[in-house]
């Protein structure tokens, strides 16, 4: 049996294994200080509510996996940033 997650293609247990030094992070840009004074803290607060959905559509995300709300608000706050700025 594999160590290997099927879901992120990543074997878990050897990254836990290995030190800091150890991890390849070249390809991961360093944060200087421009990008933290750029930064914004974002606290969404996220909203209950009741959403009318085609039978298919809410079939379509549930059959990816656990995250599908999330999913479904991630699409819903591209169109609503398209549309802002168009």
């Amino acid at each position: 049996m594999s160590n290997v997650s099927a879901k992120t293609k990543t074997d878990w247990k050897r990254l836990e294994s290995l030190t800091d030094d150890e991890i390849d992070t070249s390809d991961i840009p360093e944060l200087g200080d421009e990008f933290f004074a750029r930064a914004e803290l974002r606290q969404v607060v996220k909203q209950p509510v009741t959403l009318r959905l085609d039978a298919d559509v809410l079939e379509w995300f549930k059959g990816q996996g656990q995250g599908y709300q999330t999913r479904i608000n991630k699409l819903l706050r591209l169109y609503m940033e398209s549309q802002r700025h168009p």
